[in-house]
């Protein structure tokens, strides 16, 4: 049985709440689906039919603008609702698309909060025709790393032990391993870093919320939290240009559905350049894929 570390109805509720106050955080929600996007300009494939998964009314009509035909999906039947019809209210655990369907899935920051992530990768390769792309984000190690360090030093200081109150987050190389476990072609987990500044520190709980991103850890403390918890732990962030800085740290991950003639991997010991050499020289080194 699948570990349950988030509340899934949690994250549904949060989601439906969000749906009212996305559009206040778009700019950030933007810049990292922009980033995202930017993998189509890599490839000379045309994509014709596409899942936007979790896209939060944000992702779609960037699709829609490259020409593309989009059916959107969320867990919260609000916030599928955003990005327009067709759209379908479903859990990413199951969904119900039939195989084959699509040749593009795009999942922007929507699967950080997934119990069975292989499984849900599983179901969107299977989803996939061949020969299809999947490009999904979503926050990697590192990510919120000084609001937890600030709140956990907190509260310890005031309650003399510490919640969970950030969600856990993968490894880069754990992203690229779930892709080849889930049977995807080509796999590749690369990183990008946004830094958000913030005047005021209390701007980055409320922007949390609107984004649908408050906590859902399934053994989040449910009490009020001292009162002081919140002030002391946004007081001891760190600080860049005068302003609070935290890091959303993006493991950016594509993989492609198995289909015959694609590319292989040439098999291991099969290089011609020794690893020490290829390292020294910085042209090798900067064009490796």
């Amino acid at each position: 049985m699948t570990p349950q570390v988030f509340d899934r109805m949690a994250v549904r509720r949060h989601r439906d709440r969000a749906a009212a106050t996305v559009d206040r955080v778009a700019d950030i929600l933007r810049d990292a689906a922009d980033r995202l996007l930017d993998r189509l300009d890599d490839t000379t494939r045309r994509f014709t039919r596409a899942l936007d998964l979790g896209g939060r009314g944000i992702v779609a009509p960037l699709l829609r603008a490259r020409g593309i035909d989009v059916v959107a999906c969320d867990l919260s039947p609000r916030m599928a609702a955003r990005a327009g019809a067709p759209c379908v209210a479903a859990d990413a655990e199951w969904l119900p698309f039939a195989p084959a369907s699509f040749d593009l899935v795009v999942a922007n920051l929507s699967l950080h909060w997934v119990n069975d992530l292989p499984g849900a990768l599983i179901q969107l390769r299977q989803a996939l025709r061949p020969d299809g792309l999947l490009l999904a984000s979503l926050p990697a190690r590192g990510t919120l790393a000084e609001l937890r360090t600030a709140l956990a030093e907190a509260e310890a200081a005031l309650a003399g032990g510490a919640a969970p109150r950030v969600a856990p987050f993968p490894d880069l190389r754990d992203c690229a391993a779930l892709l080849q476990r889930a049977g995807f072609a080509l796999p590749v987990a690369d990183v990008e870093d946004i830094t958000l500044l913030y005047a005021d520190p209390l701007r980055l709980l409320r922007d949390l919320r609107e984004a649908g991103e408050a906590n859902a850890v399934a053994l989040r403390d449910r009490r009020i939290p001292p009162r002081a918890l919140f002030p002391a732990a946004l007081a001891a962030l760190p600080g860049q240009e005068g302003r609070a800085r935290a890091t959303l740290r993006l493991a950016v991950l594509t993989g492609w559905a198995p289909a015959p003639g694609q590319p292989q991997p040439l098999p291991r010991g099969s290089g011609q350049v020794p690893l020490g050499e290829a390292l020294a020289d910085p042209d090798r080194s900067r064009n490796r894929r």
